[in-house]
Order: structure tokens, then C-alpha cells, then sequence
């Protein structure tokens, strides 16, 4: 799901380590999709303890930092090739929200991202002339403040449903609305933090080692103190009576609580007790869920901008998937209905890993991009001239 769109001003080179950075967010979402959430001894799957929550974060960073590279990298653009990238990002936004709703009318369990995906292209487009000074500082705000808006405001719209954007859901569109927004499995506004920070991240200058070296250290810290401090305020019992009174379910044991925690809230959390703030449970959307994956992205990031660095041409191909995220995630949907690879095991994991890479690394070795992409970058390129005509 790469953020390129291709329009023809300015003209970004790929950064390899981003490439690789949105490989491995890809298979570790396609990891949750398809290992179960329990092993054999009934504890949670090593997939899920690393990817769980942390993956779809980690996308939405990497759409940040591509949103930033494409519009000037270090130097925001203004004026009229500010607006002709703007205007190619935005048909990009709704190309992949169109391809999101109609996978949301395939047989399938997975959660799908992209319309999401094109939501929150949208809302960070207001931020493309902003440096990275400001953008961290409103980053780091928005995953404060996000939640806690969110919190606020879901008593208020109407009960979530739990399919797919779809098609068919444009007859409701406030329905849609609130859901892409607020309320669904991947809600923009809150999750607009990771998109902000993500563009500070692509507003600093990646051409410097000493860069991905503070990104990776930012990263471990930021993850760690979120989940420690999350951990020290849900061991108060005080705590543990707020969640337990306010739970999805009426008469939650502790041991349900745990494992509801530990497997996650699928986007957000019950509105009963400010408490539930205090969690960070995957895709919970709380302040401390945010910032620890935002931290474990950063170092992810971190890490794959110096291997990047290190040996560009091996990582260029070997995680060359990570250029054309958005065909492969699209084919991963499709391989996990009926007849092809919808079962869940590990060895339908190791099959959709093989099919990515292979792709990903021929398309690499043939100077190739994804059908996808071509199509969503002819879009882009044609609305981006336009503007600039204009």
C-alpha cells in the first residue's frame, strides 16, 4: 500500500529502507490474517504477540513518511506543485478506497484497511506544507488528544457495524462515515497521529546515517515507557473494577478481561470508564496503545533504514514486496477466499509469504511496478498535470 502517487512534481527516488520497512508490515498483517489467534497450548501465537496491532501501525507511519517524501522530503513543497502532488495524493486516496470497497464484498474474514487507508490519505493533506519540527510536536499531540476526542464523541454517533466498508454501504453514508472516522476497525481521525508523525519522520533528512539511528531510538523508547506506564495503571485494582464493570460483555471474569486485552478491541474501546484509556491492547485506539506501536514503527523504520543503507541492492530485492504493497495486499485478500488459501494455519501463512516475495522480487528485478500501482500512478500523474495547467 504504498503511497507513491506518482505525480511528476517533484520526482522522489525510493528510499530502500522504506521499501523494506512496508514489506515486513506486510507480512506481518498478513501473519494476523492467517496464523490462529491461539497456539496448541492455548496461549496467544507468537504472530499475534509480535504483529498484533503493531503491523497496520506501522503501515499507517510508513503512508506518513511516503506523504512526506513525495511532496518535497525535507523541503515542503508550496504553491501551485504543492497543489498538483495534493491533487494527485487525493485520486490516489480515493483510487485505493474504491479498490478497499469493493474487496469488502469478497467472502472473506480479514479486516480490511484500505478504505481507511484512503481516509486518512485525505485528512493528512492539509499538513503537507508543515516542516518536521512541527509536524513531531502535532504528532505527538494527536495521539494524546485523538483518543480522548474519540472517547468523547463515539456515545454519540450511531452503533458500529462489524463488516467491511462495502459498496453497498454508500446507500448510508453517515453509517460509513462514522465508522471510516470514528468508530470502525482502523478509525482515521484518532489513527491521524501515526500519519503525522510518520511525516515528520519523512520531513527529516533520510539521507543522513544519524537519522535512522535517532528514528530507531525514539522508536525503542517511546514503545517502551507506553507500555510500561500502560501496565503500572492497569495493575491498580481500582483499574481492573472500572474495565470489568464497563466490559463489552456483562459478567467479564478477570481471565476474560486478560484475554480480551491481549487479543485486542478490533478498533476501539467500550465508552462506560474513562479507564479504558489506560490500556493498550491491540487496535484498542487508546493513547498508550498508539504510542507504543508508533514507537515499535519508529524502530522497526529505524532499523530498515540502515539495513537499507548497508546493502541496498540486496534488501531492494529480497523485500522488494514493499514497493507494491498495495497489489500484493489486494492479492493476499483474494487468496484468503474460497477456493484458494482461505485456511487458517501456518502453513497458509508460509504460502502467502512465498507468493508475496517471489512477486515482490521479480517485479524488482524487472524495473516493474504492480498493476495497481501503474494504474493508480497514470491517475495521479493526470490529475497532478491538470492542476498544473490550471
Amino acid at each position: 500500500m504504498s503511497v507513491t502517487t506518482g505525480v511528476r512534481a517533484p520526482a522522489a527516488a525510493r528510499v530502500v529502507g522504506v521499501d523494506v520497512a512496508r514489506c515486513i508490515a506486510l507480512i506481518g498483517m498478513i501473519s494476523t490474517h492467517v496464523v490462529p489467534m491461539r497456539d496448541a497450548d492455548g496461549g496467544l501465537a507468537l504472530a499475534h504477540e509480535l504483529a498484533g496491532g503493531r503491523a497496520s501501525a506501522l503501515f499507517a507511519v510508513l503512508a506518513g513518511t511516503s506523504l512526506a517524501l513525495m511532496s518535497g522530503g525535507s523541503e515542503p513543497l508550496h504553491g501551485r506543485r504543492r497543489a498538483a502532488v495534493s491533487a494527485g495524493l487525493a485520486v490516489r486516496a480515493g483510487v485505493i478506497a474504491v479498490i478497499g470497497l469493493a474487496l469488502g464484498e469478497l467472502p472473506t474474514t480479514i479486516a480490511i484497511i484500505l478504505t481507511y487507508y484512503g481516509v486518512l490519505f485525505l485528512l493528512g493533506l492539509p499538513f503537507l506544507g508543515l516542516r518536521w519540527r512541527t509536524l513531531a510536536a502535532l504528532g505527538g499531540t494527536w495521539l494524546l488528544v485523538g483518543p480522548v476526542v474519540s472517547q468523547a464523541v463515539r456515545p454519540l454517533l450511531p452503533p458500529r457495524g462489524f463488516d467491511n466498508p462495502r459498496l453497498a454501504g454508500l446507500g448510508d453514508p453517515w453509517q460509513m462515515v462514522t465508522e471510516l472516522t470514528f468508530t470502525g476497525y482502523y478509525p482515521a481521525v484518532p489513527w491521524l497521529g501515526y500519519l503525522l508523525v510518520g511525516m515528520a519522520v519523512g520531513r527529516a533528512d533520510l539521507r543522513r546515517r544519524g537519522t535512522a539511528l535517532v528514528v530507531l531510538a525514539i522508536g525503542i523508547v517511546l514503545a517502551a515507557v507506553s507500555w510500561l506506564v500502560s501496565e503500572a495503571l492497569l495493575s491498580r485494582p481500582s483499574v481492573t473494577r472500572a474495565l470489568l464493570a464497563t466490559a463489552p460483555q456483562p459478567d467479564v471474569t478477570v481471565e476474560q478481561l486478560r484475554r480480551i486485552l491481549e487479543e485486542g478491541t478490533f478498533g476501539t474501546t467500550p465508552t462506560g470508564s474513562w479507564w479504558w484509556l489506560a490500556v493498550h491492547a491491540p487496535h484498542s485506539g487508546t493513547p498508550f496503545d498508539l504510542a507504543h506501536t508508533t514507537g515499535t514503527a519508529l524502530a522497526v523504520l529505524g532499523l530498515c533504514l540502515v539495513a537499507g543503507r548497508l546493502w541496498p541492492r540486496t534488501m531492494a530485492v529480497l523485500f522488494g514486496a514493499g514497493a507494491m504493497t498495495l497489489t500484493l495486499y489486494t492479492l493476499h485478500v483474494v487468496l484468503r477466499t474460497p477456493p484458494f488459501l482461505p485456511e487458517d494455519d501456518v502453513g497458509t501463512f508460509a504460502w502467502h509469504v512465498v507468493i508475496v516475495l517471489s512477486l515482490g522480487a521479480a517485479f524488482r528485478l524487472m524495473s516493474l511496478r504492480g498493476p495497481l500501482e501503474t494504474v493508480t500512478t497514470a491517475l495521479a500523474h493526470r490529475a497532478g498535470d491538470q492542476v498544473s495547467r490550471a
